[in-house]
């Protein structure tokens, strides 16, 4: 066989067992990461414990969908790299507000990211002239205010849940130290593959330790289906709001943005030549699983970066081993009694996982700023000091835009969004404009550097 009909490494179909083991490797790394986000949102509405079971299920399931979408493609739509697709962290702050409003709630949730998808899908050929918008300064800023809103949900799990009577309990505040020392300790003393599962042993290994203490409650377990298949809508239909789709549709920019970078790493790390035909394909895979999420009662997608760290520990590039992932994934979904398993795991015991995930995250948005230079533009110090500051307005003060027309409540109550817009125009004000192939360069570079969820 020549070398020109060689199979390119991402395209390579290895063994079903040895697929299917590497694919397992890919869903436990980022099992955590996935599970988040329906449990941060469907306690911060106060859902009954079945819903968010649903929520989990439903997002497992459609994790595994767009991930196929994704590594496979069809039709013009996926980055066929070896992807691995969850919940993005940047559309919790909006997903929160917009939830907030007793009008909107979850359906409104559903109908935002519904129409942010699509709308998505539509812009993405247009989306890789943004990327100059978006250098380190921007995109370090972005990380770092994901992580540093998301913080109160780890200290707060941590605490109990503040609907709770006994928050603060010393039991839960010395097994959340506890927790976080055992991760600590996997990091430290664990080998290769073995310290990317540390959050998930940690979640576990409290899990079990909380069922002798009486902290853990089954209720629903019994009467939940071994299998059970997740449709469309079943929450309701979906309540379409103006702001808040344009409120989601700005979350989604960031989104494409945040995946532009990965997939030039992935392409990077693969072998494989990304241009602006691959980058659309991939994008228009992250609008539609959004769209494909609202509709099977789940939330926004993105490539998970700590996916890509996986490919650069293992070597294995092919996208067929994250095709299976998807698979493993919605079989995972169609499973009701695993969703209210997780449903069940105590707030206390999530939080230490929350503490360092979103810890992480803080820590990576502080590892992409430390490259931006300082020294020679002075600006950059600036742009980084007001973007946090007024990204830390609806954390630190729920008040301050009380007197604001209330459509804008989704975009003014989130830190995450309002720093990001104010960091890409104090950016542009100061610094300008960069050249495209400047700009693309960079964001490989935040990228690599990024391997925590986000």
């Amino acid at each position: 066989m020549g070398t020109s009909d060689r199979v390119h490494p991402v395209d390579e179909v290895l063994p079903l067992p040895k697929m299917f083991a590497l694919g397992l490797q890919h869903v436990l790394v980022m099992y955590a990461s996935a599970i988040t986000i329906p449990l941060i949102i469907g306690s911060a509405l106060k859902l009954p414990r079945e819903d968010i079971a649903l929520l989990i299920s439903a997002d497992l399931f459609t994790c595994g969908i767009v991930t196929i979408l994704q590594s496979v493609g069809i039709w013009g739509i996926g980055i066929r790299l070896p992807v691995i697709m969850g919940v993005t962290f940047i559309a919790v702050g909006p997903m929160l507000a917009i939830g907030a409003n007793p009008e909107l709630g979850l359906l409104g949730i559903f109908g935002s990211a519904l129409a942010a998808g699509l709308i998505g899908f539509l812009i993405a050929p247009l989306v890789g002239r943004l990327l100059p918008l978006f250098p380190s300064v921007v995109t370090g800023i972005v990380i770092l205010m994901i992580g540093i809103s998301l913080m109160r949900v780890g200290i707060n799990w941590a605490g109990g849940g503040l609907d709770n009577p006994n928050f603060g309990k010393p039991l839960y505040l010395g097994m959340t130290a506890m927790l976080l020392l055992l991760m600590l300790a996997i990091v430290k003393f664990g080998r290769g593959f073995m310290v990317n599962l540390a959050v998930l042993l940690g979640i576990i290994v409290g899990f079990l330790a909380a069922i002798p203490l009486g902290e853990v409650n089954f209720a629903g377990l019994g009467e939940a289906k071994w299998v059970a298949v997740i449709t469309p809508f079943q929450f309701g239909w979906p309540k379409f709001d103006f702001w808040a789709i344009a409120t989601m549709t700005t979350a989604m920019l960031v989104v494409f943005i945040e995946s532009t970078g990965v997939f030039l790493g992935l392409g990077q790390l693969t072998g494989k030549p990304i241009g602006e035909r691959e980058i659309t394909r991939g994008l228009r895979a992250d609008g539609l699983g959004a769209s494909i999420g609202a509709v099977f009662n789940t939330f926004p997608y993105t490539t998970f970066s700590q996916n890509m760290g996986l490919v650069a520990l293992t070597g294995v590039r092919s996208r067929w081993v994250t095709a299976t992932a998807g698979v493993i994934l919605i079989v995972l979904g169609l499973v009701p009694k695993m969703g209210h398993v997780i449903a069940a795991v105590p707030l206390f015991v999530l939080g230490a996982a929350g503490i360092l995930m979103f810890g992480l995250i803080v820590a990576t948005g502080i590892k992409v700023l430390s490259a931006v230079d300082y020294t020679n533009n002075k600006y950059n110090l600036y742009i980084v000091a007001i973007s946090v500051a007024v990204g830390m307005i609806p954390l630190v003060s729920p008040g301050f835009f009380k007197h604001m027309p209330k459509e804008l409540a989704p975009l003014l109550h989130s830190g995450i969004l309002i720093s990001a817009i104010t960091a890409v125009a104090l950016n542009l004000i100061l610094n300008g404009l960069r050249r495209a192939e400047d700009a693309r360069a960079e964001a490989v570079a935040s990228m690599m550097k990024a391997d925590t969820p986000h």
